[in-house]
């Protein structure tokens, strides 16, 4: 109770709306879907009027196609407006600064730019804001309840190594947290994290798919055992199946996914079901459409958003650069948000053909999971007929499973000039995680 008392006041001394706006997101989960659309859609209204009359790209975009704010009254109406990108933001930089953006609260941001150089943006306060409760909202699928012990195992997109000592020191004594790097992962560092989660016996682990996996089979391969905390949340990464199984046998809990973006506003969480993610609907709109750019309810397709609070650089249809499945069906959990069945990855992670195919990246990442001997692996491809495989091998590796590995993959292209480099390590982001998966065509 103590833990909780402390957790809560110190977010209330730094915006007193914390926990009532907790509260009612909370009451939020179970209502039905229609009314958290109408909740979307009043809120969607005030933003189409506020880029109208703020705004200037916008201002230019409703008057081309000879709209009107009163013309995009419900989500549906949103494929009237083109799409927007990382490129169009750059290009017309100076036109999405509001006309009154020095009257407001904001944040400046960049992506970690892991794909390429980081992409700035603003985060208006309250955006930012509402962004934590409704995480802590998210983590409470796992069985979270605010104020209860957590580490994050994760990197700066996480606020993970950004800080300086004493400020994160007094966030893990008043969050009730501790916080482990992911960008120095090494044997005597990986030895202290184990001592941690025995130590402080956290409810909840929360970090990179990637790194939670490399701490796994750490402490699987050195036999050390630690206290299974109640359930583990992944994010950031896509978390392919054989992570998952391996996270939950060495923790002996179960593995939570979730999704989230910050310059997008979009978020959506496993529950306790484990069938799907629900997509969270008080932030921002959440799209799913084919390559058509069309609007779907099933199926696999591109991921928009829209924002409805970041007045400060409001993101409308803004292509997040993921692909995701999207279901039409209702999870047995109660609750009634629109549900992902998973998050493909991210456009970057989908290798080209010569021939023109387009190979989403978990056709090769199954392919090493079943191949014994192979610790890490990545795959990079910056020229269109050859695929550069870098190998992290274990002493009793087998090197005539390369050519296995390239025949299963030129399954797919003949064409692709498959080549194999052992190295010592796969290297990470700047933001602290591993990519499988690099396209690097212009």
């Amino acid at each position: 109770m103590l833990n909780k008392e402390l957790f809560t006041c110190a977010h209330q001394v730094c915006d007193w709306r914390f926990y009532s706006t907790y509260q009612k997101l909370v009451v939020n989960q179970y209502k039905t879907y229609k009314e958290l659309e109408t909740e979307q859609e009043t809120q969607l209204k005030h933003m189409m009027n506020f880029v109208y009359r703020n705004v200037p790209y916008y201002r230019k975009v409703f008057d081309n196609l000879k709209l009107h704010p009163s013309d995009i009254k419900k989500i549906e109406d949103l494929e009237k407006l083109p799409i927007l990108n990382k490129s169009i933001i750059r290009e017309n930089w100076n036109d999405f600064i509001p006309v009154n953006l020095k009257s407001m609260n904001f944040y400046d941001r960049a992506t970690g730019g892991s794909t390429g150089s980081p992409f700035k943006y603003r985060l208006s306060k309250y955006d930012r804001f509402l962004s934590g409760v409704i995480l802590y909202r998210g983590w409470g699928y796992a069985g979270y309840e605010l104020g209860d012990k957590m580490v994050f195992l994760a990197g700066s997109s996480l606020g993970v190594g950004t800080t300086p000592k004493l400020v994160t020191k007094f966030h893990e004594i008043v969050r009730n947290i501790r916080k482990l790097s992911s960008f120095d992962m090494t044997y005597e560092n990986l030895n202290k994290y184990a001592e941690i989660m025995n130590s402080f016996e956290p409810k909840i682990l929360t970090g990179y798919a990637s790194s939670i996996y490399f701490l796994a089979n750490f402490l699987d391969e050195n036999n050390i055992s630690v206290t299974s905390p109640q359930g583990i949340i992944t994010t950031a990464e896509k978390l392919f199946p054989n992570v998952k199984n391996k996270i939950e046998t060495v923790f002996g809990c179960d593995v939570y996914d979730s999704y989230g973006l910050n310059d997008g506003g979009v978020t959506a969480f496993e529950c306790s079901e484990h069938e799907y993610l629900h997509v969270d609907t008080e932030r921002s709109i959440m799209e799913v459409v084919d390559e058509n750019n069309s609007q779907i309810g099933e199926g696999k397709g591109t991921i928009l958003a829209t924002s409805l609070y970041n007045f400060a650089m409001p993101f409308i249809r803004y292509d997040t650069g993921d692909i995701g499945s999207i279901v039409d069906d209702v999870c047995s959990c109660g609750r009634n948000h629109k549900l992902l069945k998973e998050i493909i990855g991210r456009q970057q992670d989908i290798l080209q053909t010569p021939e023109g195919k387009y190979i989403y990246g978990g056709f090769f990442t199954h392919i090493f999971w079943e191949i014994n001997g192979i610790k890490e692996f990545q795959i990079t491809q910056k020229k269109l007929d050859t695929l550069i495989i870098n190998v992290v091998a274990e002493e009793n590796f087998d090197e005539n499973q390369l050519n296995l590995i390239r025949e299963i993959i030129q399954t797919k292209s003949n064409a692709w000039n498959v080549e194999f480099k052992y190295v010592d390590k796969i290297n990470q982001t700047a933001a602290g995680k591993y990519k499988y998966i690099i396209n690097e065509l212009k």
